[in-house]
């Protein structure tokens, strides 16, 4: 569990990094800030009393994501070989199924510091912004709050859509549940719940996750539907409206993208290939 203190110091050392190699990391600031009290996920290491390197392994059940940074004076000494050491040695006593390394698309010194581990390209995933966009609603598609009832289908929808299985998806739901600024929200036609998304406001800003709808229904303009009415509450709530979504989803892509969604930034993943 990191402590106010640590939490800054990240926040600080993330600024540094974007600002000099003019890129953007993904450090799940919603996790970091939710860990379990004895949940060792994090690694610092300083140096002359300075947080000098720092990487966060962010569990999505049994598929692990690891990202991190050093400062720019202290890359190529080892210091981050180090931490990586120690986060992958937790991984395999954790028995992650999949681990897989974040780097922004734009980041030498990733790259750089990837060729000397054994992983392959996996995939690349694009963070978008809403641009004003005039939006339209369908009456038969509505928007609620998710209450408990509702988890046997955000479990369902996580399993159908995104490939998890069904006991990662359950104990994702539970962990993601314990996090602040989350709003759980599930998508109803005609009055049945057929879909799911997760707001999450952070610094002023509001990210749309998890959002999926039961393969059965999906092709109905449903998705879209309930993306108009999700943009338009939170637009008027005075949000900046981002997503994600991966480049091989090109049906998710190209939905977003007809809402008015444009991509600004390109995180690349890699996949651990560990030695048997």
């Amino acid at each position: 569990m990191l402590t106010e203190k640590q939490l800054v110091e990240i926040g600080e050392l993330q600024h540094e990094c974007e600002a000099n190699d003019k890129i953007q990391l993904k450090l799940n600031w919603e996790m970091l800030r939710n860990r379990s009290e004895n949940e060792q996920s994090d690694f610092l290491l300083y140096e002359d009393g300075k947080l000098a390197a720092f990487l966060g392994i962010y569990s999505f059940g049994k598929k692990a994501e690891l990202c991190g940074m050093v400062k720019p004076e202290y890359r190529r000494k080892g210091i981050f070989s180090k931490l990586m050491k120690q986060a992958l040695s937790a991984c395999t006593e954790r028995k992650y199924r999949e681990v897989l390394f974040n780097a922004p698309a734009q980041s030498a010194a990733a790259k750089d510091f990837l060729k000397t581990i054994s992983c392959e390209y996996s995939f690349s995933e694009y963070q978008m912004k809403w641009a004003e966009k005039e939006l339209a609603a369908d009456n038969h598609v509505t928007l609620r709050q998710s209450e408990p009832s509702d988890l046997p289908l955000e479990i369902q929808l996580d399993v159908s859509c995104f490939g998890y299985m069904e006991q990662d998806a359950s104990d994702y739901s539970h962990c993601i549940k314990r996090e602040d600024d989350q709003e759980f929200i599930i998508i109803e036609f005609e009055n049945k719940a057929v879909g799911k998304m997760r707001v999450s406001h952070t610094n002023g800003e509001a990210w749309i996750y998890g959002f999926a709808v039961l393969p059965d229904y999906q092709g109905r303009g449903i998705g879209r539907n309930a993306l108009h009415k999700i943009i338009a509450k939170e637009n008027e709530a005075g949000y900046p409206i981002f997503l994600e979504v991966e480049a091989k989803n090109a049906h998710a892509l190209k939905l977003y993208e007809s809402c008015g969604f444009k991509s600004f930034h390109v995180q690349d993943y890699y996949e651990w290939q560990k030695s048997s």
